[in-house]
């Protein structure tokens, strides 16, 4: 793989080697007469049953926990892989990345990430355009039309709050709307995921422009006002979290489904999910002109199988797009909060002007 060290990445920092060599598996030779239908139907049988193997490059926007499962499962499932991982948690960077490398791919998948960070490589038509056939029962509203990118999880927007820095100093009450945000109690004690390099801080902000009835001066002068009360703008949506947790700051608008993750592990944490929400739906794509193209096809179908979406919703707490596959204990669903009106094509179509627009609101330019 070449040029690796884009971006401050050496080779090593950038490749995650995991698992088992690639070799592929050797076809016994069928003996007989090349007429002879015992052997014709053994050939058909194995060349049915052959699956992919070899090496694919996968970008991800997973954690760590995720991405060291979700490969060890994939190599079992096809035996005789490798998986090579750049991880990054801001999906905005993937996206940077393969675009700037459109010349000379180095991927093959890029997983993770809200749709709006997928979409619009499918449109500049840098992903591969894959429909798979595990795809069939997912509503219309989790998967691209043109098939250049399929949604495996939600993911709901909600609120964490350092407890004891809640109760000392904003007198204890978690925000049950977006505008108590507002409130003077809140100056230079909250923080929120980088509009222009995470998925949450976009959505955050789209939610708030749904919130409007897509009244963007309306939406804009609550960012303005809000902005007020932010102390900092944090690169990654995990980090931000952990800002929080770790009593930096006393609050961030951030995904519910992490944040139940980080209460797992610091009970000194609350979760909120204040009304008129959003949402979004984590994608997984193939980038064009893949090396092993074959095998990249075979991950996404493997993305979409229960015992993938499963494995997701128990190691991440988000969502699944497949019905049939419950919610992690204490998650919030999509049917459990008050949504509001998310409209995700107009969201992704218009990101860069409203990210702009945002940048001259708050002056960060």
């Amino acid at each position: 793989m070449d040029d690796v060290s884009t971006k401050g990445y050496d080779r090593r920092a950038f490749l995650k080697v995991m698992g088992l060599g690639a070799s592929a598996a050797a076809l016994a030779a069928c003996g007989g007469g090349a007429g002879t239908t015992a052997a014709a139907t053994t050939a058909a049988a194995t060349a049915t049953v052959a699956k992919p193997t070899g090496n694919i490059v996968v970008y991800t926007a997973l954690n760590e926990t995720t991405n060291n499962a979700f490969t060890d499962a994939f190599k079992v499932a096809y035996p005789g892989t490798t998986v090579d991982l750049l991880p990054l948690a801001a999906a905005g960077d993937l996206q940077t990345r393969i675009t700037a490398e459109k010349a000379s791919p180095k991927a093959d998948i890029f997983i993770g990430g809200s749709s709006e960070f997928h979409d619009p490589l499918g449109k500049a038509g840098l992903l591969e355009m894959y429909v798979s056939p595990n795809a069939s029962s997912l509503k219309p509203e989790f998967k691209d039309a043109a098939g250049f990118w399929t949604g495996w999880y939600t993911g709901i927007f909600g609120f964490i709050a350092n407890t004891d820095r809640l109760t000392k100093e904003v007198g204890g009450k978690l925000p049950a709307t977006w505008d108590d945000l507002l409130d003077p109690s809140w100056k230079g004690k909250l923080i929120l995921p980088d509009p222009v390099k995470t998925g949450g801080g976009y959505i955050f902000i789209a939610t708030q422009i749904f919130r409007f009835n897509k009244d963007e001066a309306k939406a804009m002068a609550f960012m303005k006002t809000l902005h007020g009360n932010i102390a900092d703008y944090i690169g990654t949506a995990p980090g931000a979290i952990g800002a929080v947790s770790q009593g930096q700051y006393v609050g961030c608008p951030n995904w519910a489904h992490d944040i139940l993750t980080e209460k797992g592990k610091n009970p000194g944490v609350s979760l909120a999910v204040p009304a008129n929400t959003g949402f979004e739906v984590g994608g997984i794509s193939i980038v064009k002109g893949a090396k092993n193209l074959p095998l990249a096809k075979a991950f996404v179908d493997w993305v979409l199988t229960p015992e993938a979406g499963a494995l997701n919703v128990k190691l991440s707490n988000r969502g699944s797009t497949i019905a049939s596959i419950p919610a992690a204990p204490g998650a919030p669903t999509l049917a459990s909060v008050t949504l509001v009106n998310y409209d995700r094509q107009w969201a992704t179509d218009n990101k860069t002007r409203i990210l702009t627009l945002w940048q001259q609101t708050v002056g960060r330019t």
